[in-house]
């Protein structure tokens, strides 16, 4: 966390911690009111909506019975209406999977506090259990319902009963999401079809950087799916939410000590066992909360979480590119392979925490963090076979060819990688005479380090013949170094170099946010008016060093053999002899020193190309109307968005590339965004929602600013990846339309289309032009004219209580996408024109689930698939487009009430033991295939 970021939180911290002081010391300056009532001018009936066990039953329909006069509840079961007369009210609730419920209350003017409990009728006990499935599905369900635009909503009840570990897997089996893996963990999600970065995330509203340096797109990875109560996922905007999220925003909704206003003490343990490997995972969590004070207007709450995995993952790659075989044509082939042996240690520790002040049902005080780190820290071992540094022999074709004069090396490599997310706000909600209220202060940070990366490399002379033959089992092609096994002799190899290098990103954010709502009339209808704005600013900052040292002064004092343990290094069924010994080689990275000392041994260009720093201050405004016809609520609105932003980064002499200057840029421009929604009720359980809406993709950031990397600088033509400063936003203009039907007791059939309208959308352009006054292949993104996403979406959940006797348990939840997209390339592509498909969409994804579920006991067995995707395109040749293959993973989860406070749970996943596949343009030219295995887990949960 950087000093700024630091600061900037304990000063929102101190701010709100005396701001709760004040108000406890002199409560009149939230009004001196007591329970019941709240200022004497002000005519509202509120209050909660609860079970009744005590829990809130977010998105209930409160409704007075004289007026007509709806709402629906917030996470935390409050809700507010207005009424101007005096005398009784009947109040309705109306709540998926339970009861209709109702109370007569009796007002006098000014506020009357009501507090309904929702019970369950004996013959329909069954129906909803708490903390279980059905529970959360029940939360989902009428949060979805009650909603004014295209939402989804996962509950934490929901998030617990499947095997999922972070957010970014909690969120794979919501319609439409599709899921990016690293070593068989999700981290950045894509919805509808879109890019990652299409998609916004936030921490209870406030805006999550990402920590990467190569994209906006916050990867959900380093987030324990237990850090939150809900997520809330938005496919169509209003217009008091931000516009940068052209597929949609996901919302991680944190716990609140009001969700269930009692001490609450849960805990959640458990171990499991991976089967490549033979490791072992475990997991722990603690949540304390508790509402204090003489009128419980007091709450707080602290949660911690930690994980630890140690994997092991086999993976292969292999680089297929344009080669010249002993004729001088050009023909496909592989220029290297890279066999993989991963020993990971990955640990996620996360906490939140959060302190409310209620003086009264109208009005609300909050402070609240989220902080979560994840670290990997990666042993590697590596075998690397060099056919670009041989000759080809005659013969060669598209699937096999022999070199003489090849190579071969063994690495290994240890590195670090710690990404670390930070959230603090402060705010406040009122309802005053007349009006409503709500602002919040914010400080984010994310971070991304690699304290430590250091490489040792061995390599063989250029003297084997070696050879590759894919036209038999592509996935297991014949190599003949595993056939001739001169990888195994430790006297084939010599010290090549030492690498060490390090990379370190931050972005910091400090926003300010403020919305006023007016109840009014319109067209003779209840409406109401809302204003607001939001100011973000954003400073970004990204280096990197490395360091490589080949001297003989960096040789280790043991030899290769010597350095080497007695652990097998396998990596499917090939044999890559022994493993470093990992104590041997770290001794030797200590003993190395730091690299630094030696500024001789500093790479340049590589230690300042990838540099960059950025500035982005947005600032925004909107005005929205809600009218509420009898069945129809219709939002008209308009957001106005100026963002200004600056950036520098290192820029070559490109006569001299060790010498740089830093140059800057800045721009400026302003969108705006009209949003029409509309919502109505066919009937109670059948709505119908259409919108029409526009949104914003900014550039990257490292896409945005004047810099120029190159790599390979001492071959013939090197590579150049630049910036561009003339890179335009992407804008969209979205037309959004569904028909959900709601059930009894709990289930839903839905089926939505979407479109997506995009102009000057971003992609990556590779083309031949001079820098240095030679020859190179320069790498730069540009704006395509014109593009579209477009799709329809199914879903369908319900539980069999149709069902005679135990059969009734069983239940279902399945859903579909289909996605079409494409964009319109400023030019004509060799052997493809100028229509192309967007990156990272597939044309369909689907998840089906099953599930079985009694009073004690549930079990879900959950299915996820998704088609295969392109990744990156090759604009020069079609043939090596680089694809992710579709994947299918099935996973179970089972659970059962030992007594009404311990429950014993078990996981499995990836039972299909699917492996992640990436090729170049066709299947039988894989160029990464990897495997992590399956997962077994077992704990136990207690609730107090």
């Amino acid at each position: 966390m950087t000093r700024t970021t630091f600061s900037a939180g304990l000063r929102i911290g101190a701010s709100a911690l005396a701001l709760f002081a004040a108000l406890a010391a002199a409560p009149a300056i939230a009004g001196n009111v007591n329970a019941n009532t709240a200022s004497a001018s002000q005519s509202v009936i509120t209050g909660r909506v609860s079970d009744q066990n005590g829990a809130a039953l977010p998105g209930a329909r409160v409704i007075i019975v004289e007026t007509g006069a709806e709402t629906a509840t917030d996470r935390q079961g409050r809700y507010v209406l207005p009424w101007t007369a005096s005398g009784r009210a009947t109040l309705e609730v109306q709540y998926l999977g339970l009861p209709a419920a109702t109370r007569v209350v009796n007002t006098a003017g000014g506020a009357t506090v009501a507090d309904i409990v929702v019970a369950q009728a004996t013959e329909v006990a069954e129906l909803v259990i708490v903390g279980s499935i059905s529970d959360g599905v029940a939360r989902a369900l009428n949060q979805q319902r009650t909603a004014d635009n295209t939402t989804n909503v996962v509950s934490s009840d929901s998030i617990g009963r499947f095997p999922d570990t972070n957010i970014a897997e909690a969120l794979q089996r919501v319609p439409g999401i599709g899921v990016e893996r690293d070593q068989g963990e999700g981290n950045f999600v894509s919805l509808r079809g879109a890019p990652a970065a299409f998609t916004s995330i936030t921490v209870d509203g406030v805006s999550l950087p990402s920590s990467s340096p190569d994209t906006r797109a916050v990867d959900l990875g380093t987030l324990p799916a237990d850090v939150v109560s809900a997520l809330e996922i938005s496919k169509t905007l209003l217009p008091h939410q931000e516009a940068d999220s052209i597929a949609g925003s996901i919302n991680l909704v944190t716990r609140s000590p009001f969700d269930n206003p009692r001490l609450r003490i849960s805990g959640n343990a458990g171990m499991g066992y991976n089967e490549l490997g033979s490791t072992n995972d475990e997991r722990a969590s603690l949540i304390i909360s508790d509402v204090f004070g003489p009128e419980a207007q007091f709450g707080a709450l602290l949660s911690a979480s930690y994980a630890q995995t140690d994997r092991r993952v086999d993976n292969i790659e292999s680089v297929w590119d344009v080669i010249e075989d002993a004729d001088g044509e050009d023909i496909l082939g592989v220029s290297s392979q890279e066999f993989k042996d991963y020993n990971t240690r990955r640990e996620r520790l996360s906490m939140t925490g959060a302190l409310e002040y209620r003086p009264n049902a109208l009005n609300r005080f909050y402070l609240r963090g989220t902080w979560a780190r994840r670290t990997d820290d990666e042993f590697r071992n590596l075998l690397a076979i060099l056919y670009e540094d041989g000759a080809i022999q005659p013969g060669a074709t598209e699937r096999s060819a022999s070199f003489t004069g090849a190579r071969f090396a063994r690495e290994f490599r240890h590195r670090v990688v710690r990404d670390e997310n930070l959230t603090i706000s402060a705010g406040g909600e009122h309802e005053f005479d007349g009006f409503r209220l709500d602002y919040v202060l914010s400080v984010a940070n994310s971070e991304q380090t690699y304290p430590n990366r250091q490489q040792l490399l061995f390599r063989s002379g250029a003297s084997y013949d070696l050879s590759y033959d894919f036209s038999g089992d592509f996935d297991n092609p014949a190599l003949s170094l595993f056939t001739s096994q001169e990888h195994l002799n430790p006297a084939n190899y010599s010290f090549r170099e030492h690498v060490n290098r390090w990379a370190d990103t931050t972005q910091d954010e400090t926003a300010f946010a403020a919305n006023v709502t007016i109840p009014s009339t319109l067209f003779n209808q209840p409406a109401e008016w809302q204003f607001g704005g939001r100011v973000r600013q954003r400073d970004i900052e990204s280096d990197e060093e490395s360091y490589r040292n080949r001297d003989s002064s960096a040789r280790p004092a043991l030899s290769f053999g010597d350095l080497l343990s007695d652990e097998p290094s396998r990596n499917f069924d090939y044999n890559l002899g022994w493993k470093y010994d990992s104590g041997l080689v770290l001794d030797y990275f200590r003993n190395q020193g730091p690299l630094t000392a030696a500024p001789a041994y500093r790479r340049l260009p590589n230690s300042f190309a990838a540099d960059y720093t950025a500035g982005e201050d947005i600032y925004a405004a909107y005005g929205m109307t809600r009218i509420q016809f009898d069945r129809a609520n219709l939002i008209l609105g308009l957001r106005v968005e100026r963002t200004e932003f600056e950036g520098s980064a290192p820029q070559y002499d490109e006569d001299d590339l060790e010498n740089f200057t830093t140059v800057s840029f800045s721009r400026s421009y302003t969108e705006v965004f009209p949003n029409v929604t509309l919502r109505y009720a066919f009937s109670d359980n059948l709505i119908g929602r259409a919108s029409i809406t526009r949104g914003i993709a900014r550039p990257r950031y490292r896409d945005n600013v004047p810099r120029a990397e190159v790599t390979d600088s001492s071959s013939a033509t090197p590579s150049v990846t630049r910036g561009n400063i003339d890179l335009r936003p992407t804008l969209s203009n979205n037309f959004d339309a569904s028909l959900e039907y709601y059930f009894e007791p709990l289930g839903i059939v839905s089926a939505g289309v979407f479109y997506r309208d995009l102009k000057d959308y971003v992609f990556e352009l590779t083309s031949t032009g001079t820098f240095g006054g030679t020859a190179a292949n320069i790498t730069q993104p540009e704006n395509a004219p014109d593009g579209h996403i477009a799709g329809i979406e199914f879903n369908y959940q319900q539980q069999f209580t149709f069902l005679p006797g135990w059969m009734s348990g069983f239940g279902v939840a399945a859903n579909y996408t289909w996605t079409e997209a494409e964009m319109t390339l400023p030019f004509a592509a060799p052997d493809r024109g100028t229509k192309v498909g967007l990156p990272n969409q597939s044309d369909s994804t689907v998840n089906l689930s099953v599930f079985y579920e009694t009073s004690r006991f549930n079990a879900r067995l959950a299915w996820t698939d998704r088609d295969d995707f392109i990744q990156e395109f090759n604009y020069d040749d079609p043939r090596l487009d680089t694809y992710w293959e579709g994947r299918s993973q099935l996973d179970f989860t089972a659970d059962v009430d030992v007594t009404e406070r311990v429950n014993l749970y078990f996981e499995a996943k990836n039972l299909t033991d699917s492996e992640g596949v990436r090729y170049a343009g066709d299947r039988s030219r894989p160029t990464e295939r990897e495997r992590f295995g399956r997962l077994l887990f077992a704990g136990v949960r207690v609730n107090f």
